[in-house]
C-alpha cells in the first residue's frame, strides 16, 4: 500500500508549489517589461511614421518582384528577391559597415519639372558575393558564390554597370504611381571609403534586399536620402488627397443634378393603338359601338414621355386601376 502523506508534509508541498508559481510569475513579468523597453535616440529622432514605412516597403516589394524576374532571365536560375528590412539611419553608419572593396552605382534621380521636388541621389550597392557570382555567370561560368575582397577590373565593372542600368528602369517604374522621375547612372564606384555622393551626417532610407539563386544568398542595398523620400511620399499623399477631394466634389455635383431632375414633371402617355375613321362615322358614333384597331391584343402598349417613345409594356390591373408593366426600354435619341 502506498505511503500516506502527513498534514505537515502536505503543507510543505503546497508552500513549495506556491513559491514556485510566484517566482515564475515574477520571471514572466520581468521578461515582459524587458520587451516593452525600447531605446530611443532623442538627438536623432525618427522622421518616418509606420504608415510611411509601409508605403516605402510596398514600393520596394514591387521593385523586388521586377528584379527577381530580371535576374531569373539573366542567370537562367530561379532567383528570389525579398525585402529584408527598411530602416532609417545616418549615411556614415551604413558606409562604415561596408567592406573596403564593393561595387556601388550612383544614380541621379531627375524629377519632372511640374513637381516641386529637387533632384537627388540613389545608390545601389552589391555585396561581393552577388557581384562576383553575377560576373562569373554572365561571362560563361556556373555562377557560384564567391565572397572575394579585391578591387574590380574594368571588364567586371562594365558587366555590373549593365545590370545597374536595367535596375534603374525598375526604380522609375515603381515610383511612377507617386512621382515622375528619370534615373541616370552617373558613375560606378568600387571603394566605399571614397564614395561621398551623400553627406556623412545625412539621414538615409536604407532598403536591404536579399537575393537568392543557385548557391548564392546575399544582399543588395538601395539608399535614398530621407529628405527626398519624405518629399516624394508627401507629394504623393497631396496628389491623392487632391484627387479624392475632386472625386467627392464631382460625386456631390452629380447627386445634386440627379436630385433636381428627379423632381421634374414630365407628361407620360400610353398609346393603345392607331386607326383611321371618317368624320361622318365619328359623328354617328353611339353608345355600344365598336371601333376596330390595327394593333393585335397581344402587342405591347407604347409609352411616350414628352412625345418621345421610351418604353413599352403590357396592360393590366392593379388595385382596381389600369396599369402598364414595363417590358422594354428604348434608347434616348440625342
Amino acid at each position: 500500500m502506498a505511503d500516506v502523506l502527513s498534514q505537515s508534509q502536505i503543507d510543505e508541498l503546497l508552500k513549495n508549489l506556491s513559491g514556485a508559481d510566484e517566482e515564475t510569475i515574477e520571471t514572466m513579468s520581468s521578461n515582459a517589461d524587458e520587451k516593452q523597453v525600447r531605446v530611443y535616440d532623442f538627438k536623432a529622432p525618427k522622421k518616418f511614421t509606420k504608415e510611411q514605412f509601409k508605403t516605402i516597403r510596398n514600393i520596394y516589394e514591387s521593385f523586388s518582384k521586377s528584379l527577381s524576374s530580371y535576374l531569373t532571365s539573366l542567370t537562367r536560375f530561379y532567383c528570389r528577391v525579398d525585402v529584408l528590412q527598411i530602416e532609417e539611419q545616418h549615411y556614415y553608419e551604413f558606409n562604415n559597415a561596408l567592406p573596403d572593396y564593393t561595387i556601388m552605382g550612383n544614380l541621379k534621380l531627375l524629377f519632372d519639372e511640374k513637381s516641386d521636388l529637387m533632384d537627388t541621389i540613389c545608390m545601389i550597392q552589391f555585396s561581393n558575393a552577388v557581384s562576383f557570382s553575377l560576373i562569373d555567370r554572365l561571362l560563361g561560368g556556373y555562377g557560384k558564390s564567391m565572397d572575394i575582397s579585391r578591387n574590380f577590373t574594368d571588364i567586371e565593372i562594365k558587366v555590373i554597370k549593365g545590370v545597374i542600368e536595367k535596375m534603374s528602369e525598375f526604380i522609375k517604374d515603381v515610383f511612377a504611381p507617386y512621382v515622375q522621375m528619370q534615373p541616370l547612372l552617373t558613375n560606378i564606384e568600387t571603394n566605399a571609403r571614397v564614395n561621398q555622393t551623400i553627406g556623412t551626417d545625412e539621414v538615409i532610407i536604407l532598403a536591404t534586399l536579399e537575393v537568392e539563386y543557385n548557391d548564392v544568398k546575399n544582399i543588395i542595398t538601395i539608399t535614398i536620402p530621407a529628405l527626398s523620400m519624405e518629399a516624394i511620399i508627401s507629394q504623393a499623399n497631396t496628389e491623392y488627397n487632391s484627387d479624392a477631394r475632386s472625386t467627392r466634389k464631382e460625386a456631390m455635383h452629380r447627386q445634386g443634378i440627379i436630385k433636381q431632375i428627379s423632381r421634374s414633371n414630365f407628361k407620360m402617355e400610353a398609346i393603345l393603338a392607331n386607326t383611321t375613321v371618317n368624320l361622318s362615322d365619328i359623328l354617328s358614333l353611339r353608345k355600344g359601338d365598336v371601333l376596330l384597331l390595327n394593333t393585335p391584343i397581344a402587342q405591347n402598349v407604347e409609352l411616350y414621355v414628352n412625345n418621345e417613345k421610351l418604353f413599352d409594356g403590357k396592360m393590366g390591373i392593379i388595385n382596381h386601376r389600369k396599369a402598364i408593366k414595363i417590358c422594354n426600354v428604348y434608347k434616348v435619341r440625342r
